[in-house]
């Protein structure tokens, strides 16, 4: 599985509460809430994203409350993937189980800019800057993970079994 596409890139230690705001969260409609996504710090984020693009960050991205509308509100915009030097633990479970694509490398996440194009091999871990040459390797997930994340995540990959 690869994905291409412009990157977005965040700080250290952005909370579910700045993915989607808890303000919106009195609908369970993933496609109302992706509306607002990342909106208290980056407000042009709906506007400009398309679906393929890349989020980038630092430190612990997805801290904070363990909701699962954070990981589902980034999948349901339609990126693919998002790259941190760390998730905080339960938004890594959570968005493995919701089949949103992540991976952790403190190389890239620090060299690679906003607006760079990207393109990011699941198989081989991968990730390659196309704005700048560079390539960067990530450890890769297991066939088994990655084979919930093509499949949509969890429950429907289950559904096969």
């Amino acid at each position: 599985m690869k994905t291409q596409g412009t990157v977005f890139k965040y700080p250290d230690n952005v909370d579910t509460d700045v993915i989607i705001p808890a303000r919106y969260l009195n609908t369970s409609d993933a496609k109302e809430l992706a509306k607002h996504c990342m909106e208290d710090i980056d407000t042009e984020f709906v506007k400009k994203f398309t679906p393929g693009d890349v989020m980038v960050a630092g430190w612990n991205f997805g801290c904070g409350s363990s909701r699962e509308h954070a990981p589902l509100v980034i999948k349901t915009c339609g990126t693919g993937c998002v790259i941190a030097k760390s998730f905080a633990r339960i938004f890594y479970r959570n968005a493995i189980n919701i089949g949103l694509p992540i991976l952790e490398c403190v190389e890239a996440a620090e060299e690679i800019s906003a607006n760079d194009q990207v393109s990011v091999d699941f198989d081989t871990g991968i990730i390659t800057n196309l704005t700048t040459g560079k390539t960067y390797q990530a450890q890769p997930f297991p066939e088994f993970i990655q084979n919930i994340i093509q499949k949509g995540g969890l429950l429907a990959s289950l559904k096969e079994v």
